[in-house]
């Protein structure tokens, strides 16, 4: 009985002597579209060029608008304020609406932007770590004009929007290198 105990007991053991091969994670393929731009056509006092991916969708009697990207589930919020004299209010707002994600994000970095042949004047916030604004940033002509931006994605945040993430930074970028404000 001992015998066939230990020979039970041998054989389980040598069973058990296989080696554990980890499953490979798998990642999403994501198949972005081709970065062509259209210019933006409102009767509102800027200019700039938007994805042709993207649909813009104006807010009635208002330059405000929401520039939403349906296949990468995002929506850059648009808000355009005439100044009358509230240049540091605006300013001071959009500082504090940038940083109500610093205890998110890992870092926030402020990009300056200065078009002096423009009159386009400017911050780019970009959030690293996961926040639920990707980027946000504001221009303005430092007198007449002010005109913000913030995108957010309609869905949790996680990792794995990083990639949509960076694709949507760069029209962001594309749409602030673009910006100009219209002749009177």
């Amino acid at each position: 009985m001992k015998t066939k105990f230990l020979f039970f007991i041998t054989v389980l053991l040598m069973a058990c002597n296989t080696d554990y091969t980890p499953k490979p994670k798998a990642f999403i393929k994501l198949d972005f579209p081709e970065k062509v731009y259209e210019k933006l056509n409102v009767d509102c006092p800027f200019i700039f060029e938007f994805p042709v991916y993207s649909k813009l969708l104006k807010k009635e009697n208002s330059c405000s608008m929401d520039l939403t990207f349906p296949m990468q589930n995002g929506v850059l919020y648009i808000s355009y304020f005439t100044l009358d004299d509230n240049l540091m209010s605006h300013t001071d707002q959009s500082r504090k609406l940038a940083y109500k994600h610093n205890g998110i994000a890992n870092g926030i970095t402020e990009q300056l932007y200065i078009n002096d042949s423009f009159n386009v004047y400017g911050v780019l916030y970009d959030y690293e770590g996961i926040t639920a604004t990707a980027a946000q940033f504001y221009l303005t002509d430092s007198v007449n004009h002010f005109f913000r931006g913030a995108l957010y994605f309609n869905t949790e945040v996680s990792d794995s929007i990083l990639p949509i993430n960076l694709f949507l930074k760069y029209d962001i970028k594309h749409l602030i290198e673009t910006f100009h404000w219209k002749n009177k």
